[in-house]
């Protein structure tokens, strides 16, 4: 399955309440998804991937790794598991890093927590 895809497998009925989707996580799906929250399970992750995001395009790793209490290698890592889980890319130029974000694997991940919202009752 690639990283952009999400497969739905329908819930079946016999529940004692209406379920909150029509359809579920495939196993598959749920482990991938487990990986990407864990990544983003970090405080420095999450601000690290809302500073690329925020930049609007791409971002050089030296204007990221001022901004912690945290030093270079320890930046570089984390953004590496960022880049593993497939939430940023990131291109080498000269001596800089620049990085941003995957839109697709942002989607993705909407996709994943969205959850259709009921129909008023009438």
């Amino acid at each position: 399955m690639s990283k952009q895809e999400i497969t739905l497998t329908p819930v079946s009925g016999g529940a004692c309440c209406t379920p909150i989707s029509d359809a579920a996580l495939d196993p598959a799906a749920a482990a991938e998804g487990a990986g990407v929250f864990k990544a983003l399970a970090d405080p420095i992750r999450l601000r690290l991937l809302s500073m690329i995001t925020s930049a609007g395009g791409e971002i050089c790793v030296c204007d990221l790794t001022p901004q912690f209490a945290v030093s270079g290698p320890t930046i570089s890592h984390h953004l590496k598991v960022l880049r593993e889980a497939g939430l940023v890319d990131c291109e080498r130029r000269g001596t800089w890093v620049y990085y941003w974000s995957v839109p697709q694997r942002l989607e993705w991940i909407a996709t994943l927590i969205t959850t259709p919202v009921p129909a008023p009752l009438s």
